[in-house]
């Protein structure tokens, strides 16, 4: 039997749902049967994220550990979390979840350094949680890569932003925003642009990407990406 992809999201709907499309689109099928077996827990009363690193607030880490025990429970062989900021607890989660977490910012940092190998800093716009937590900084200076953040300005219009996805409401001036801040963090010296949150590629598409002059990882792609080829690699060994 196949293996089966557990996914842990809620933070928020639609990102698990943009994980989801991701993992159809890169799965090689023709028929419904050649698609992968996927088991989503949607948890969106997970404690918030940023509140609970930057501002002391409640920890949301025994909710994502319950969320992790029920997709083991349920017979995921491996678990997506489509959240930047909660990959702070990852070490944590990992002690008492029985079955592989991928981490997502490793993988998004090793897309960098293998795509594009020539990158000596990369731009991070992420949520005030994922960039008070470091854990992206840890991640790319282990690769030799180093950070380039917004200014406190454009920090705080990415913030917004997020909080705008998550209410639906963000518009065409948002995504002209976000795309002219991309180009603020060029500008001062980074040679690519994380989307360290997973709202984020739900205003800056890839069609948004393409003309721009600097490459763009999308955190959310690169996670279904790596839990695509887990399962393909795994399932050939069963």
């Amino acid at each position: 039997m196949d293996c089966e992809i557990g996914i842990l999201g809620g933070m928020g709907p639609e990102a698990t749902l943009d994980l989801y499309r991701h993992i159809i689109n890169l799965t090689p099928a023709t028929r419904d049967q050649d698609h992968l077996r996927v088991s989503i827990y949607s948890n969106p009363k997970i404690p918030d994220r940023t509140l609970a690193i930057a501002d002391g607030g409640e920890s949301p880490l025994a909710a994502l550990v319950e969320s992790a025990k029920r997709l083991e429970a349920a017979g995921a062989d491996i678990i997506a979390m489509p959240c930047n900021a909660a990959h702070h607890y990852l070490a944590e989660m990992r002690r008492t979840v029985g079955i592989p977490i991928l981490d997502m910012i490793a993988e998004t940092c090793a897309a960098l350094r293998r795509r594009f190998p020539e990158v000596g800093a990369a731009g991070l716009m992420a949520s005030d949680g994922t960039t008070h937590s470091g854990i992206y900084h840890r991640a790319l200076e282990a690769e030799g890569i180093a950070v380039v953040l917004p200014v406190a300005e454009d920090q705080a219009f990415i913030q917004s932003a997020i909080a705008e996805v998550k209410a639906g409401l963000h518009t065409e001036a948002t995504r002209l925003r976000l795309l002219a801040t991309g180009e603020r963090l060029v500008r001062s010296g980074a040679q690519a642009v994380i989307l360290g949150c997973t709202e984020l590629p739900l205003i800056f598409t890839p069609a948004d990407a393409r003309p721009l002059p600097y490459p763009v990882l999308n955190s959310t792609r690169i996670l279904a990406e790596a839990a695509v080829a887990w399962v393909q690699a795994h399932s050939r060994l069963r």
